[in-house]
This record gives structure tokens, sequence and C-alpha cells, in this order.
């Protein structure tokens, strides 16, 4: 089999993906492929011309193509990833999913920490900021659970590690699905990793992960209810 046609059979599941994304976004995003190709064309347009303007158009137009691509592509992820969390927006398991991608810097997990039978959850990360504690749901029952597990955080950490709580949301002093990510890595630097890696070794220990309850890790439809069985607080 020919180095082309290995490529060509391995790639399938890639171009799918890529073309499911490109559907998906352009349902909410619907001047996606215009924007994406305006972009395109305009950073090798503008690559192209100065390599006329130096007498190396070649050059600068394989260049233009490259940066092109790549800018094509950074527009791309960021739009497909706005328009996911639009349609995250709201749904149970929603900041699960962030959190499932967050960058380096947080240790977090996608298993609410708390929960009640109507799915109003509250999530933790830690990280250098201290622990934040994320809660999703009706604002009025997150706050209770938030305020609930502060003072359990309190009690396990102390006063040297400082706990944020979150509402997702979009009203007033609520963080927005979207901006929650960059919310949390905008949180000031407040204790050591020396310090990261103990609370994490106490917080383990405390063992209340709601592990083996029946707890979505991500984006659930609008309307589902959580079995009788599910653990409430």
């Amino acid at each position: 089999m020919s180095v082309m046609a290995r490529e060509t059979s391995e790639n399938p599941g890639r171009l799918k993906q890529i073309r499911l994304a490109y559907t998906m976004t352009k349902k909410v995003d619907t001047k996606i492929g215009l924007i994406i190709a305006g972009v395109g064309l305009l950073t090798f347009g503008v690559f192209l011309a100065i390599g006329f303007a130096i007498e190396h158009p070649v050059y600068l137009g394989i260049l233009g193509f490259i940066v092109a691509f790549l800018a094509m592509a950074i527009v791309f992820g960021r739009r497909a990833e706005r328009a996911a969390f639009g349609q995250m927006e709201g749904q149970p398991g929603a900041v699960a999913a962030v959190l499932n991608n967050i960058r380096r810097g947080w240790s977090a997990s996608s298993t609410p920490v708390a929960v009640t039978r109507s799915q109003d959850a509250v999530y933790r990360a830690v990280g250098r900021a201290g622990i934040a504690l994320i809660g999703e749901g009706n604002p009025n029952r997150v706050r209770q659970l938030l305020a609930s597990e502060k003072k359990k955080m309190a009690r396990v950490v102390g006063d040297g590690v400082p706990v944020h709580d979150i509402v997702v949301g979009d009203g007033k002093d609520e963080v927005p699905l979207k901006k929650l990510q960059i919310h949390l890595m905008r949180l000031p630097r407040a204790i050591t990793p020396a310090q990261v890696t103990e609370t994490n070794d106490r917080l383990r220990a405390l063992g209340d992960l709601l592990s083996k309850a029946p707890i979505p890790k991500g984006p659930m439809p609008k309307g589902a209810r959580m079995p009788k069985g599910g653990q409430a607080r």
C-alpha cells in the first residue's frame, strides 16, 4: 500500500470529525464558511503582496498559504468552541464538559461534589489560585450548595487556601459558561505547587466525590431528571 493510500485510510475519521464540527457550528454560526474563507484569502493576499513588493512572490506565496491555513484553523476552532458552549449552556453537565477541557494549571473532576435531584450541582477544581467551587443550575439553590461546600472546604484545608465560589449563568455576579475557563485562568495565584498537591491529597482523603452516583459527566438534554436512587443534598 502506498504512503498516500495509507494516509487516506487513516484520515477519514479525522475528516469526519472536522465535517461534523463544521456542520454543528454552521447551525449556530451561519456565516462561519464566509468568515473562514475571508480570513484565508486576506492572509494569503497580504503575504503575496509583500512577496511581489520584495520580488519573491513564490517564497512569500508558499509561506502565505501555510500561514493562511493556520489562521483559518485557529478562527474555526475558536468559533466552533463558542458555538459548542452556546449549545451546552443551561444544560446539566455543561460545567463538566468545560472542566474536561480546561487548560493546564487546574486539577478538576467531571463528577460533582454536591448535587440535588433537580440537577443543581457543584464542581470543584484545585489550582494555584486555591480551590474553585463552580455551581450550575438554579442560582438560589446553587448558592446554598456552594455555601455548604465552602464551609466544608474551610474545615478541611483551613485559612491558608482561598476558596472561590462561582455561579455559572448570565445573571448578576454570575460567570457565563463560555467565559468560565478564562475566569478560572485569571484568578490570582495564592498558593505554591506544594500546597496544591497537599490540598488535592486532603480532598481525596475526604472522600466526598460522588463517584457512584448516577451523575452525568457531560451535557444532558433539558428536562431530564436524575433517577430516584441518585444522591441529593
